[in-house]
């Protein structure tokens, strides 16, 4: 498969930084910064064509979340073509300051089941029912 990508100007081409990389880095286009306990949004200024039957997560990058505590989520549904526009999440008790170039977030590209959904009545019965958070202790 192959993944087409148009770039604004300033943008880079996402890359992994391994060839068994699942996510593909997105950088940024400028300097910002994100607040203490806040958050700011940042344009990468990539467009991709993700194809029918997958999705695009925008997925937190592992060495900004455990040593920054800043963290991204997000989904791209195939049939966008827009710019990849991220918004990050600063749980420190410090601003982060971006420059332009550095790794934002990455992207995750998976295939979905797309189901037909049917309005019923009632579910089938199934051993853990309706036990949601906690349900089955520590």
């Amino acid at each position: 498969m192959k993944l087409r990508v148009v770039l604004d100007e300033g943008a880079r081409m996402p890359q992994r930084a391994h060839a068994q990389d699942a996510g593909l880095d997105l950088f940024a286009r400028s300097e910002g910064l994100i607040p203490a306990r806040g958050s700011a949004v940042f344009d990468t200024g990539v467009h991709v064509e993700i194809p029918e039957g997958y999705v695009g997560f925008i997925k937190s990058k592992s060495g900004l979340n455990v040593r920054r505590g800043v963290q991204a989520e997000g989904v791209i549904d195939a049939g966008y073509t827009g710019p990849i526009v991220v918004k990050l999440y600063n749980h420190s008790d410090e601003d982060h300051l971006v420059h332009a170039g550095d790794k934002l977030t990455q992207l995750v590209i998976l295939p979905i089941a797309l189901p037909e959904l049917e309005l019923c009545d009632c579910l089938e019965e199934t051993e853990r029912g309706e036990g949601g958070f906690g349900s089955t202790g520590r």
